[in-house]
């Protein structure tokens, strides 16, 4: 690697492109509505703040934004926009949020158990992550690592935006170890077919969905953390 870390880590996030899908983000208002978040929100790795505009419209949700990119000018003025590398700890806002959400993020990230512990430490006790990442368990996934060597959106073209690829056991593993009960998972409904240029979806008149049929996984989970008995109001 010719350049340092830290513009190593910068020129990954620019080229994600600081958004997802909207198959993505309706997941996320559908967890958020049924999990009936509230309170402090972070969006924790808020790219260009689409979803921070989405979410800042649910009553009783107050939003808070966190990127290694600049704040962007399209988020409400209201919305308090923490700007730090996100593989690194955070020593602000400790038990703070009601909620974290971290929506395809941690493929992006270095240590996913230092990035949920990081979580944890950001949370009040019983406050929920909701977290989005490739599904790596769809047909399409499966195919490509069996013929291909590697996870479908884990190809030459999508580094260094995506490096840590996870499997649901990962992520229910990496909860039991930084304190969060065990999650619960959803699906997008939305995947592309292999060799195709159309989706599951569009080919089953949406009859094909849930985890071999979804190009995204979502969890939720709680804060449950022994060493969160207070908070910071």
């Amino acid at each position: 690697m010719t350049e340092d870390l830290a513009a190593f880590r910068l020129r990954a996030a620019q080229c994600s492109g600081g958004t997802s899908s909207s198959s993505i983000k309706n997941m996320v208002l559908r967890i958020v509505q049924a999990q009936q978040v509230k309170g402090r929100v972070l969006d924790f790795g808020a790219g260009t703040g689409e979803l921070i505009n989405l979410l800042d419209r649910v009553e009783g949700i107050e939003m808070y934004g966190a990127d290694i990119l600049p704040r962007p000018a399209t988020i409400p003025g209201k919305v308090q926009w923490h700007q730090q590398d996100l593989n690194e700890p955070f020593n602000e806002h400790q038990r703070y949020f009601d909620a974290v959400i971290c929506s395809e993020v941690i493929e992006h990230l270095e240590n996913p158990r230092a990035t949920f512990r990081n979580l944890n430490s950001l949370m009040k006790p019983g406050g929920k992550l909701l977290l989005t990442t490739p599904n790596q368990e769809n047909i399409r996934s499966y195919l490509n690592l069996i013929f291909r060597g590697h996870f479908a959106q884990f190809r030459a073209p999508d580094y260094p935006e995506h490096i840590t690829a996870l499997l649901r056991l990962d992520l229910v593993r990496i909860c039991a170890e930084a304190g969060f009960s065990e999650p619960t998972f959803f699906h997008t409904d939305y995947g592309w077919m292999p060799i195709t240029n159309t989706t599951w979806q569009k080919f089953s008149f949406n009859l094909l969905g849930g985890r071999l049929f979804s190009d995204n996984v979502g969890m939720v989970a709680t804060n449950i953390s022994k060493d969160a008995g207070s908070s910071r109001i």
